[in-house]
């Protein structure tokens, strides 16, 4: 998707599709003919949900993984490697701990071959544009989150790129001091003092999508397509009351949330649709007791209410409750309808259970429709002792997923299995083991 204007295009992609392979030798697709543009002077949201392959996106604009098909390009040359014109700023802070902050910042310099002395000088200035003066000869174990964090984009400003790329910057830190970070970056970006000429960043929070961006790229999940594309034509600093802002947001969340086109008859010459595995279906980073949470909420409401209603009411950020909305979806305990979400019949039959049987109700729904947890039920009952270590699941999930996504996946099906009483985990020798139907293992 190419913007209007006529400003020089620093980053282009065309067509871009990346598909991994599964353990048992299956195509997974992650994206899927994506094309976009990063022009100067702009900041672009990627938002998508799990699955939509946003981050898989990004580390192929970056040139950290190359595209099973379809092209990147860097100012017009192909690219065949690292982006040259980019530098990252992560989730998690990726500090080394024995390292000190201004050697933290210098790194990417000296990989660069940037002398001493002007390594040092470079990294304080970049020290100081990102309010950390002072803390130059700290250790990261000295330092909050969100200063963590403020290293993180020292060290990618340092090198003066053409892109910032950044990856759920801000997800790992507390609503405060995200808050407070977002608009240090808006200052930065307006005042021109970031020696960025663009930025991309990866998000699922709706709201920091309108706060940041000056277009927003809407993801459509497994596999990940560009659904939409909204400009956002409010002016900076945003204000999150204003009609503008609210009536933009709403229009995203129904993006995401609503349905998409019925899929057409299939012909009987197509074949039928994969069974989803844990890399399509990603369970949603929530617990039982947050999925039980909003099916009482709904059928206190009447079995049915707008999100963004229910978000009101609860002084939550819509954002909050799209995971849960996903989770509960997933099992069919709920259904979405637009912008509204509604209670199944099975849902009901959860929710009004005694402990017991909602705990086998739970198994029997997670068994069925999540596909970790059922990929963890098989293997286990496929061994002679019913056990197996979690490195295995672990290898499986790192196939589509980033090491810390990976393990956040296991820990999801951990709690998801342990509530259901399908399998136990042994936390000190990281071992499963299968739950028999007499609950003897």
């Amino acid at each position: 998707m190419t913007p209007t204007g006529t400003r020089p295009v620093i980053v282009e992609a065309e067509d871009v599709t990346k598909t991994f392979t599964t353990p048992d030798g299956r195509a997974l697709p992650v994206l899927e003919g994506v094309g976009l543009t990063l022009v100067e002077g702009e900041i672009v949201a990627l938002l998508g949900k799990s699955g939509s392959g946003k981050s898989t996106l990004l580390r192929c604009l970056a040139g950290l993984i190359a595209p099973s098909q379809g092209t990147v390009r860097y100012r017009g040359e192909l690219l065949n490697g690292a982006n040259p014109g980019v530098a990252m700023v992560f989730q998690s802070f990726a500090l080394l701990p024995w390292l000190t902050v201004q050697q933290n910042v210098e790194l990417s310099l000296q990989a660069r071959g940037v002398p001493e002395e002007e390594r040092a000088d470079r990294a304080l200035k970049a020290i100081d544009l990102i309010g950390l003066d002072g803390f130059e000869g700290a250790y990261p174990k000295e330092l909050s989150g969100g200063m963590r964090q403020r290293v993180g984009f020292a060290r990618a400003l340092v090198v003066e790129p053409d892109a910032l790329f950044m990856d759920e910057p801000f997800s790992a830190l507390d609503v405060l001091t995200a808050e407070n970070l977002r608009g240090e970056l808006v200052g930065l970006w307006v005042g021109r003092e970031a020696p960025v000429k663009a930025i991309l960043i990866v998000t699922h929070n709706i709201e920091e999508a309108v706060l940041l961006a000056d277009r927003i790229l809407v993801l459509s999940s497994n596999p990940g397509r560009i659904k939409a594309e909204l400009h956002v034509d409010l002016a900076r600093p945003r204000d999150r009351q204003t009609a503008g802002f609210e009536e933009l947001v709403d229009t995203v969340y129904g993006i995401l949330t609503g349905r998409d086109e019925p899929p057409a008859t299939p012909s009987t010459s197509e074949r039928p649709a994969p069974t989803p595995t844990p890399v399509t279906a990603p369970l949603p980073d929530v617990s039982v007791g947050g999925m039980a949470g909003l099916l009482e909420i709904l059928i206190a409401r009447g079995g049915e209410d707008g999100l963004a209603e229910i978000a009101d009411e609860l002084t939550f950020e819509v954002d909050d409750l799209l995971p849960l909305v996903d989770a509960a979806t997933m099992l069919g305990l709920a259904r979405t309808i637009g912008p509204r979400i509604a209670v199944t019949d099975a849902g009901r039959e959860f929710t009004a259970a005694d402990i017991l049987t909602s705990k086998q109700l739970f198994a029997r729904y997670a068994e069925e429709n999540a596909p970790l947890v059922r990929t963890i039920v098989t293997a286990l009952g496929r061994t002679d002792d019913h056990t197996l270590r979690e490195g295995f699941f672990l290898d499986l999930l790192r196939r589509g997923f980033s090491a810390e996504d990976a393990r956040s996946q296991l820990e999801t099906a951990i709690d998801w299995g342990r509530y259901g009483e399908l399998y136990e985990y042994d936390r000190d020798d990281g071992r499963f083991t299968l739950e028999t139907a007499d609950g003897r293992n």
